[in-house]
């Protein structure tokens, strides 16, 4: 148990308690700081688990790693069943609510974030566009036709999660204007690979499904008119949307973002009556406190302290909240999760030349370094010259050009979108996510660099 009089030595006020975890009570971070951080943690976990899939798929357990990944798992209640295999699982459920948070994430900056005023967001969704199109025609210039034409959208998506961690390693030395232009690209990035996703990976559409995926989608709309702010609502509905377009055969984890779109953006309670319904409350609390006795034999105590939650999450939007509760879960357990499950690559050293000169990989790995710098730099010096965009305040363009390289750091989204286009082609994935690997290495590693070179550490005062 924690000693409630002094245990760190660093605070010993009688009735704080010093666990280390509870400090954080201290540490006051901005929505955006919260989400650099984890997404920091994220990118290093995803480090970790790409290796380990490497090691698995190229080790004494391949064996084992391919069979359990491909091990048949089914649902059912009553008569019903739904029966896919791990892998499809983790890509066609798991990863639903992690486009869930990309939709929370996209609704957000549109709301209130870099992608609120068109002056400002007009350098990151132009320089997102530019290196989503240029990267898709250099790989359709090497794959023009055939099954191999199908892998254009992969080297469009940047993972924001690796791409901010590793400029977040550069934060003594780069503004953080920077990492929020970084930030908006890849959601916007993000949002482009959604659609090319809904609109050119979906073979075939039953319109049936289709038309009751509409009719849910637009009970989630409803939800939102109607002022509906519990969370379990728009989880059930989103839950039989994902179903409705697993059937029509658009791909399922559109329901993420559908439902995430519906979540509200609104507070129950203005700032000016949270401020007063707390200061209230702090009034009946101490007035309620009795020195010595344990809050959990104070029901008058216990009854303000659920007040204060009850205050506090109505002063929240649901759309902040929830994005608050999930990111956690996805970036540390969703997003490795998919990382284990898909980037278990086998390597055969015999066949390595073959793969290194193969057309997908030269489409993908081109797209990803040298269309991403292209694309991005180009885009941006276009608008910057035409007066159409300004540069982030304390930006230097050959800093935006830096992290037009880390932007062709392509692994989650790339590796997703791999999956769609050549899912018929295990000899094709192969080699697409061959590709996406080394990519994303070389990416990261000049992006970095670059960086490096044409950014001074910060002046720190006295």
């Amino acid at each position: 148990m924690s000693n409630p009089d002094n245990t760190s030595g660093d605070i010993s006020k009688k009735g704080v308690y010093h666990a280390p975890w509870e400090k954080s009570f201290d540490k006051l971070l901005t929505p955006f700081e919260e989400f650099i951080h984890r997404q920091t943690t994220s990118g290093l976990l995803l480090i970790g688990t790409a290796i380990l899939a490497l090691l698995l798929a190229n080790g004494p357990l391949a064996s084992t790693y391919q069979h359990l990944i491909h091990t048949p798992v089914s649902l059912g209640i009553g008569s019903w069943t739904l029966e896919m295999s791990l892998h499809h699982w983790i890509n066609d459920a798991l990863m639903v609510v992690f486009f869930f948070v990309v939709g929370l994430e996209l609704k957000r900056e549109m709301l209130v974030g870099e992608l609120a005023e068109i002056r400002n967001a007009a350098l990151p969704i132009g320089a997102a566009v530019g290196g989503m199109v240029i990267p898709a025609l250099i790989y359709f210039a090497l794959n023009p036709e055939g099954d191999m034409a199908r892998g254009w959208g992969i080297p469009m998506a940047t993972d924001i999660a690796f791409a901010i961690g590793a400029l977040a390693l550069l934060a003594g030395r780069v503004p953080k204007s920077l990492i929020t232009f970084l930030v908006a690209l890849a959601i916007v990035d993000d949002l482009g690979a959604v659609i090319v996703i809904a609109v050119f990976y979906t073979d075939t559409i039953a319109l049936g499904p289709l038309a009751m995926a509409g009719g849910l989608a637009a009970l989630l709309l409803a939800f939102n008119l109607l002022g509906i702010r519990k969370a379990i609502p728009y989880f059930i509905v989103a839950m039989f949307l994902w179903y409705a377009l697993l059937q029509s055969g658009v791909h399922a984890t559109l329901a993420g973002v559908i439902g995430a779109l519906s979540i509200p953006a609104v507070p129950r309670y203005d700032p000016e009556l949270f401020s007063v319904h707390m200061k209230e409350l702090i009034q009946r609390f101490d007035a309620s406190h009795q020195p010595g006795k344990s809050i959990m034999t104070n029901e008058k105590l216990r009854g303000v302290v659920q007040s204060l939650e009850n205050g506090v999450h109505s002063v929240e939007t649901p759309l902040q909240r929830l994005e608050h509760i999930w990111h956690m879960p996805v970036a540390y357990l969703v997003i490795p999760i998919f990382a284990l499950a898909n980037a278990g690559i086998p390597m055969e050293l015999a066949s390595l030349g073959d793969t290194l000169s193969h057309p997908v990989l030269l489409g993908v790995a081109l797209g990803l370094v040298a269309g991403k710098f292209i694309g991005i730099t180009g885009a941006s010096w276009i608008m910057l010259k035409l007066g159409w965009a300004v540069l982030p305040k304390e930006t230097r363009f050959t800093q935006i050009a830096g992290v037009s390289l880390l932007a062709g750091i392509g692994f989650t989204m790339s590796i997703f979108v791999a999956q769609l286009g050549f899912n018929e082609r295990e000899d094709l994935l192969l080699v697409a996510k061959t590709g996406i690997l080394a990519a994303s290495i070389i990416s990261g590693v000049a992006g970095f660099i670059w960086l490096y070179l044409t950014s001074k550490p910060k002046k720190t005062g006295n």
